[in-house]
Formats: C-alpha cells, structure tokens, sequence
C-alpha cells in the first residue's frame, strides 16, 4: 500500500469514527418498551475495531514519515515545513491586510493613520512563501503516492 492510500484510509475512518459515535449517542437511550434502530453493542464493535486499525495505520504512516528522506529531509521535516509555511503565510496576509486598509477622513484636520509596515516588501517575502509552500506541498504529494507504507 501507498502512503497517500493509507492517509486516505486514514481520513476515510476518521469520518468513519465520528459517524459511529453519532450512531451510538442516538442509539443509547430509548423510551420504556422501544428497541433503538441499531444495537449499540453491534456499533460498539465496529467501532473498536475502526480505532484499532486506525492506531495501526497513524504508527505506519508515523514510522513512515520518519524514515522517507527527500534529500536532507525526512517527510516528517517536510510536513512540519509546510504546516509553519501555512501559519506564517496566514499571519502575513492578515498584516498586509491590516496595513492596506485605508482608513476613510472626512476632513483634512482629522488625524492621518500611516501604516508602520512596508507592504510591498511583506507581499514580496509572502509570495516567496507561497512559492515555497507549492514546492514543499508538491514533494509531499509526490513522495506520499510513490512511497510504500512500512
């Protein structure tokens, strides 16, 4: 099996899992004389069993990451990279936003806002961010579909 296989196995029973413990909540209490539509103890099983594969698959894909290089990089050291990229791509935006907002004046002897950033050298740094993150994203997704899971 592919890693990218197993992450989407990975996903496909974690939607799974959730979908069982709503079945579960609805099927716990019932009126005096009613049956519930499904036997909790038949979904208790299920969803054992879905957790159980589920921690099989995450110590593999975990192992897996571990273990995968991509030059001087382990897949784990990619992951990480791409997940600061996301968060620091974020709080760039969020300041180049804030600083280029114009704030409106009815008049001329109201107080002038100036933006204590310079914006275009932000959005330069920003796209060169977002150029990396396309680049370590597409060696993540390259490495997940020609990579087998240990």
């Amino acid at each position: 099996m592919k890693l990218a296989e197993a992450l989407q196995e990975r996903a496909d029973l974690n939607v799974k899992i959730e979908q069982l413990r709503e079945r579960l909540e609805t099927n716990t209490l019932v009126q005096e004389g009613e049956d519930p539509a499904e036997d909790p103890e038949v979904l208790l099983i299920e969803l054992d069993e879905c957790i159980d594969r589920l921690e099989l698959l995450m110590a593999s894909i975990n192992k897996t990451n571990n273990l995968t290089v991509d030059g001087h990089e382990s897949l784990t050291q990619l992951i990480a990279k791409r997940d600061s990229l996301k968060i620091r791509i974020r709080a760039y935006r969020d300041i180049i936003s804030s600083a280029s907002s114009a704030p409106s004046r009815a008049r001329f002897s109201e107080i002038k806002i100036l933006s204590t950033v310079n914006v275009r050298s932000l959005q330069q740094k920003l796209d060169l961010m977002s150029k990396a993150l396309r680049e370590t994203d597409n060696r993540i997704q390259a490495l997940n579909w020609t990579t087998e899971l240990l």
